[in-house]
């Protein structure tokens, strides 16, 4: 099915607009549901990554096949979209995660500006609620003089999640490559500890905002499934982390995930998930804003931007 902005409203009960901003080189995508919730994705940038970073352990003569329908050159840097989800309900303006800020890569650390330009201050942000403490979902919660961007909101994370960047031992574990990730997770953490909420699994962490652990790439990262029925749609954050292979063949483990397997696992019950429900996704490092929706084809899933 090709997915345009009547089917999607046909099929799923949401209405999505797109909004550029030429001056600022912003692009919103709203996704309207049903009770008056209004979602919208803001670009934080894009990361500038390797190529084996995700391809690594995967087979190379396959690999090349499925990239070429994608028009990837399978030994170049990856730029993958990053993208916040903001949900406004009522009184409640919550984002789900808070992008890099200013210390990890040039080319992100931009949501500050997105808002800007979608006439949203950082103090009206009630609740920031995390997918994972990797430093492009995290470390944008803290400004350059490390105290939150967000103040007056409230942050939420998973307990697991929080349980593993707070520990001590995570940085001996974790690998030579990532350990800066627990160093920079801790110490943003640390200034927020006293007033994190913390959940688990199929808690409500807000009206209608339903957390669904989805580990491997990291051991207690959360995704979540906004709304109910035909109108509900999950915030993925990178439980599916890009929208090539990941789809393509989400068996294949990914040299992006710490848990490969466990990752691989998990996506085979998202998208058993997601398709049987017919569900609309949003995923961080997806592209065409990220909201779109998952169809099976040539054995595994392609992602269909909505816009």
């Amino acid at each position: 099915m090709n997915i345009t902005r009547r089917s999607l409203l046909a099929t799923s009960g949401a209405a999505l607009v797109s909004t550029t901003l030429p001056r600022r080189g912003w692009t919103e995508t709203r996704l309207q549901l049903a009770g008056g919730v209004e979602i919208l994705t803001l670009s934080d940038g894009n990361l500038t990554l390797p190529a084996d970073f995700i391809f690594g352990p995967m087979p190379k003569d396959e690999l090349a096949t499925i990239l070429a329908r994608f028009d990837m050159d399978p030994s170049a840097p990856l730029t993958p979209p990053c993208n916040i989800t903001l949900m406004r309900h009522g009184d409640t303006l919550a984002l789900f995660d808070a992008g890099s800020g200013t210390g990890f890569q040039s080319s992100v650390g931009a949501l500050p500006d997105a808002l800007a330009a979608a006439g949203i201050d950082p103090l009206d942000i009630t609740h920031v609620i995390f997918t994972h403490g990797h430093p492009d979902h995290l470390w944008g919660a803290l400004d350059d003089f490390d105290e939150a961007l967000f103040a007056n909101a409230t942050h939420m994370m998973g307990q697991t999640e929080f349980d593993y960047w707070m520990d001590d031992a995570t940085v001996e574990s974790i690998g030579e490559e990532r350990a800066s990730f627990a160093v920079g997770a801790k110490r943003r953490l640390e200034v927020l500890a006293d007033d994190m909420v913390l959940f688990h699994d199929g808690e409500m962490v807000l009206p209608d905002v339903r957390a669904q652990l989805t580990p491997g790439h990291t051991p207690g990262h959360m995704a979540f499934v906004i709304g109910q029925g035909a109108d509900a749609v999950m915030v993925l954050g990178d439980a599916i982390g890009n929208g090539h292979i990941a789809f393509a063949r989400p068996e294949w483990t990914s040299g992006s995930d710490q848990d490969p397997e466990m990752a691989a696992a998990t996506r085979a019950t998202l998208f058993a998930q997601i398709t049987a429900e017919d569900m609309a996704v949003i995923g961080f490092h997806l592209p065409g804003g990220g909201i779109g929706r998952v169809t099976q084809a040539d054995g595994g899933f392609i992602f269909q931007p909505a816009l």
